[in-house]
């Protein structure tokens, strides 16, 4: 856990207050200011408290694209050659597979996760000596669990061995831990999780954003998938439509802030355009060209060409969508216009990717679509993060009943999918082959949760994240003069971020990760 000076600071003044000061004049605790000692009272404070804890999970999704969705084939960025700032060149590391312990961007995952877990041992620690209800007490306590098995489960895929923190920080002991072993991290993720369903109610539509029981459910589900503990994962699964998920109609609808935490969705991300300050989502202008003007696109006039040009689709992942998938026009628009003699791309026209023809003298840059919706201001818009999707679990049915050679119990699962992409009964799935079905199974995924930071994460599990993302890199280095010979050397070492480097400086009983210095 980070400690900065301040805090170190603090923790050194608190001492010294302790041990050299005994005077009841001097009241830590004051009665007319809130504070640590009279804050966690009432179960609205209580609530305050567990709410705070969802908020780093906000700054945690504006870096994980380009862990998740750029280190895998799904997306690539703009090389922007005039500007070789570290800023740019952090990020393209982590695409590249050059990234060191410096990188800010794979730092920031780790401390964003660590800084959600903080938050809610504070909670957890605190409720155990509360005197609440009971349901509200098993309600925060269940939420609580679940941000912490959600950040560890992150963490533990990302880094591998990580200190466990299960208590509040307060004193520097507590914050100098050691990594513990890759299984204690998947033990306590599953202890947290299974309490979590426990404590936790089924959803209610439409849902209000917090985690209910059908979200640590689909937490769970995913660890033990990961785990290749297929037989529990289908056990866990096979619970959802009982708690009332569905899948909408319309593909395109599932992004449309209009059916925010909606019956498809599981869990996701909640933010909020307007002038409250820091809750709205920006990452649609990430996420366009590098244009001095956005407006053809987003219908609001602004210059993103400091801060657009990531998480761009790949021309390897749009060959993946089948002919008639619907999917693909939902998820991908072009930009069509040239790039100016600093590499800014000027946006003459939007189109549709489908049947998409460059104008003569023009050229065609994809970019994400499913997080296009209509807003006002620039950098202030109203989507949300989809983290689990319905669509996700029944994906994830299919493959656990595959891998346990339930091959035909798989199909009904995998084609309720495919039926909204391409209409009812239009290409449905017959093969009943285990390593054919494994194959479309995870094509499915790839272009269904594209752009939902699923990607990375499912090449890892499933043993595919060498081979695919080798061949691919060889495939870009062809394409792109920008990328030398030490780019895309995928090892097993780099299937893991290595440790923040300022964080084994302060704290040396942190090891690094193999494959990195």
């Amino acid at each position: 856990m980070k400690l900065s000076k301040s805090t170190y600071g603090l923790l050194l003044m608190l001492a010294l207050a302790g041990s050299s000061c005994k005077e009841s004049f001097i009241d830590l605790a004051p009665e007319d200011q809130q504070s640590s000692e009279s804050f966690f009272r009432t179960e609205e404070q209580f609530r305050q408290a567990v709410t705070a804890a969802y908020t780093p999970l906000r700054d945690l999704l504006v870096n994980d694209f380009f862990t998740g969705e750029m280190r895998s084939d799904n997306t690539h960025y703009e090389f922007y050659e005039i500007n070789r700032g570290t800023a740019y060149l952090f990020r393209e590391t982590i695409a590249d597979f050059t990234d060191d312990p410096n990188n800010a961007y794979s730092n920031a995952v780790y401390f964003h996760c660590y800084k959600g877990i903080s938050r809610a041992n504070i909670v957890l620690g605190r409720l155990a000596t509360a005197t609440l209800e009971e349901k509200a007490k098993n309600e925060i306590e269940g939420q609580a669990k679940f941000l912490r098995a959600f950040n560890y489960f992150k963490l533990v895929r990302y880094f591998g061995e990580v200190p466990l923190y299960l208590k509040e920080v307060s004193t520097a002991e507590d914050a100098f831990l050691t990594r513990s072993h890759v299984e204690k991290v998947y033990s306590q993720i599953i202890e947290d999780a299974n309490d979590a369903i426990l404590k936790l109610d089924v959803p209610k539509f439409p849902q209000t954003g917090q985690a209910t029981k059908g979200a640590a459910t689909m937490l769970l589900a995913e660890v033990y998938m990961t785990l290749k503990d297929y037989d529990e994962a289908e056990k866990l699964l096979r619970t959802l439509p009982g708690m009332g998920y569905q899948l909408l109609p319309d593909y395109a609808a599932v992004f449309s802030t209009a059916n925010k935490n909606s019956r498809e969705s599981i869990f996701e991300v909640q933010y909020m355009a307007g002038a409250q300050g820091d809750q709205q989502s920006t990452f649609i202008y990430s996420f366009l060209p590098r244009s001095l003007n956005t407006s053809i696109i987003t219908g609001v006039a602004t210059n993103n060409s400091g801060t657009g040009g990531w998480n761009t689709p790949t021309e390897d992942l749009i060959n993946a969508y089948e002919e008639g998938d619907k999917r693909k026009a939902a998820s991908i628009g072009i930009a069509e216009g040239t790039y100016n003699a600093s590499n800014i791309f000027s946006i003459s026209a939007n189109k549709s990717i489908e049947n998409y023809s460059p104008a003569a003298g023009k050229i065609g840059v994809p970019y994400i679509k499913k997080y296009l919706n209509p807003h006002s201001i620039a950098n202030n818009t109203n989507d949300n993060w989809p983290i689990y999707r319905y669509a996700d679990a029944l994906l994830m049915l299919a493959e656990a009943l595959n891998e346990q050679g339930l091959s035909p119990q798989a199909l009904p699962y995998l084609n309720q999918v495919r039926d909204r992409a391409f209409g009812a009964g239009v290409s449905p799935i017959t093969t009943t082959d285990p390593a054919e079905l494994r194959d479309i199974i995870a094509r499915e995924r790839r272009v269904e949760l594209a752009f939902e930071n699923h990607r990375w994460h499912d090449l890892v599990r499933t043993g595919k994240a060498i081979e695919v993302m080798t061949t691919y890199g060889e495939q870009m280095k062809s394409k792109f003069p920008y990328l030398g010979a030490d780019t895309y050397n995928v090892t097993a070492e780099r299937l893991l971020f290595p440790i923040p480097q300022s964080e084994r400086e302060v704290n040396p009983a942190l090891t690094q990760n193999k494959g990195y210095n």
